[in-house]
């Protein structure tokens, strides 16, 4: 009885830790009385769980403010550089890293063309060798890819628009930190976490985010945390029979929603080619826009069948902002212009608000950003204990 005890004491006391990383993460700088009053925890349980904090390195106390009283409190907040996540992306043309730390700060980004284990490999260690070393310490990472991801965060079911040996990425990622496992997840999962914690966004209760890469793919988010359904596939709406019903997808079906808007589509839609990003593709495009009507008529065809797709969305899912990310964010209203003007068209009633249709604000970087975030997913909840 008395070890059940324990464990239970020892359970409370990570939560109630987790609960006040996260108001501080939250919130920001904060005294201890406003951290007791956000998380409802008694002013002396906080004051403990902030001294454990500061003995590990994970907060700091800043200069004194007046209190409520006239009493100065002194604010503590999370040390940013100590404790560190790694985040990387394995997509059809490109590979990403970023490593974030426990105050919210991107330390390093970076992204080069590549679609092999090998370039993955190559930036992991170069990222790892940089940014994290004998003063700092790595309580997690996780790979974001262009899939279905299975619920234990590890089994990639379907990725048909990468073409790698799963296995053999498996095996690849045992050696890129050594002893740590590296959690998969799905890239448009990833990527809308990092919208809503990071970019557009942020402080939006019910958000989706649409990819814009070789394939589609949408991340649900609700009061921050990714929706991902019963097998943790959630966000599959690339291959939705919507848009030209020839138009053949990488999956080998014809019709896909991929078909007619991933950046193929795209490109044969504006009679352009590839360039080695599809950020730096779209950027091409849309300087060409400006000075060729047929380009602009192309963004227009693509645009329209965008609103469609998200008016099936929107009639499901009802969500108050959608973030468009990958290429879409360098042509913005070339194509959410006429995306807004089809999903006017097609909601079924003026009583149902159109949500509002956003750039995404992160770049290409965006999926590995919200796997470095969602590596501290475990410290936040106190399943992780941050020590020294």
């Amino acid at each position: 009885m008395r070890q059940r005890s324990t464990a239970g004491t020892e359970r409370l006391r990570r939560s109630n830790t987790g609960a006040v990383l996260r108001a501080l993460r939250r919130l920001g700088p904060s005294t201890r009385v406003e951290l007791a009053r956000d998380t409802g925890l008694a002013k002396a349980t906080v004051g403990v769980i902030v001294a454990d904090l500061e003995e590990a390195g994970a907060v700091i106390e800043e200069g004194s403010r007046p209190g409520v009283r006239g009493r100065p409190g002194r604010p503590v907040a999370l040390r940013g550089g100590r404790f560190l996540t790694l985040g990387l992306e394995l997509n059809v043309d490109y590979v990403s890293a970023v490593v974030l730390d426990l105050a919210g700060t991107i330390v390093a980004s970076s992204s080069r063309p590549g679609s092999a284990g090998e370039d993955l490999r190559d930036l992991a260690r170069t990222t790892l060798s940089e940014h994290v070393g004998a003063d700092t310490r790595l309580v997690g990472a996780t790979l974001a890819v262009p899939g279905l991801v299975r619920g234990d965060n590890a089994t990639v079911a379907w990725a048909p628009n990468l073409h790698v040996a799963w296995p053999g990425v498996s095996d690849l990622l045992e050696t890129l930190v050594p002893g740590r496992r590296i959690e998969v997840s799905n890239d448009a999962n990833c990527a809308a976490y990092a919208e809503s914690h990071h970019g557009a966004a942020v402080g939006v209760a019910h958000s989706l985010y649409l990819t814009g890469t070789v394939g589609i793919g949408a991340g649900i988010v609700q009061d921050g945390e990714v929706m991902r359904g019963g097998a943790g596939f959630a966000g599959e709406v690339g291959h939705m029979p919507v848009g030209d019903s020839t138009a053949l997808c990488g999956c080998g079906r014809r019709g896909c929603w991929e078909a007619s808007i991933g950046l193929h589509a795209m490109l044969a839609a504006v009679d352009m080619v590839e360039l080695d990003t599809p950020l730096r593709t779209a950027e091409a495009v849309a300087v060409r826009a400006r000075t060729h009507p047929g380009v602009r008529a192309g963004l227009e065809r693509v645009g329209r069948d965008v609103g469609l797709g998200l008016a099936m969305l929107s009639n499901v899912l009802d969500p108050e902002v959608v973030v468009l990310g990958g290429y879409f964010a360098p042509l913005g209203d070339l194509v959410l212009e006429p995306a807004r003007r089809t999903l006017d068209e097609r909601l079924p009633s003026q009583m149902q608000v159109r949500p509002d249709l956003r750039p995404s604000t992160l770049g290409i970087e965006a999926a590995a950003l919200g796997a470095a975030e969602r590596s501290f997913g475990p410290v936040f909840t106190g399943e992780l204990e941050l020590s020294a």
